[in-house]
């Protein structure tokens, strides 16, 4: 047992999920009432369609797995992953908090005339979302994030098939907040720009004197 919390000893990064946790659903509750509406002409011409519900769902198992994978193989990967989601999370609920921002103009799905599994999951998304914190959206920005790092991932950055899988995955994420009328097509603007930023500020910079000592770790845990 000692000797599995020396090998992953930078399970401490994963404390941050409960500071995320309460600080989105405070905001949630306080902003609910009073926030600035995020609304373009672009969000008017683009249709409801409800199929899109299924990777917006897909988004929720998609964070923790890919965060799991480099958790267990790469301490410097699961650094990098996790730095560029949670710092950019965190740069969202900032923004939140200074300046609440929702939309409404989620889609009225009575008025469809039809009902299926995938108009029932988008109602109990709305139920428990109602269109607040929304700009920048971290739903676009961690599905860019993980498709970057799986991309910069010397082990499947190898895989044509996982790259691409990822990025199209990521790209149906993304599509699906504005399709399923969660999101204004500028919380996704605003996303892709913090994801350059970001990328700027985690994957360019030679960080080699910090993640030298993960690296003689990992190779003592393996001897």
């Amino acid at each position: 047992m000692k000797q599995f919390f020396k090998k992953y000893n930078h399970a401490w990064v994963l404390l941050y999920t409960f500071i995320y946790l309460i600080w989105f659903f405070y905001l949630s509750q306080t902003s609910i009432d009073s926030y600035h509406l995020v609304k373009s002409s672009l969000d008017d011409k683009i249709p409801f369609i409800e199929w899109f519900i299924i990777p917006y769902y897909i988004w929720f198992p998609y964070v923790p797995v890919v965060i799991a994978y480099f958790f267990f193989t790469c301490k410097e990967e699961f650094y990098r992953c996790t730095g560029f989601l949670f710092i950019g999370m965190t740069i969202c609920l900032i923004a939140y908090t200074i300046y609440p921002t929702g939309i409404n103009f989620q889609h009225d799905l009575d008025s469809l005339g039809r009902s299926n599994f995938m108009i029932n999951m988008t109602r109990f998304i709305y139920s428990v979302d109602p269109g607040t914190n929304v700009c920048p959206s971290i739903h676009c920005y961690n599905s860019i994030g993980l498709s970057i790092a799986i991309i910069k991932s010397k082990r499947l950055g190898k895989s044509k098939v996982i790259v691409i899988g990822s990025v199209i995955l990521s790209t149906l994420i993304c599509m699906s907040t504005v399709f399923v009328k969660q999101h204004s097509i500028i919380d996704v603007y605003f996303a892709i720009g913090l994801a350059v930023i970001m990328y700027l500020i985690i994957y360019v910079p030679n960080y080699e004197r910090l993640f030298k000592k993960c690296r003689l770790e990992a190779l003592k845990n393996r001897q």
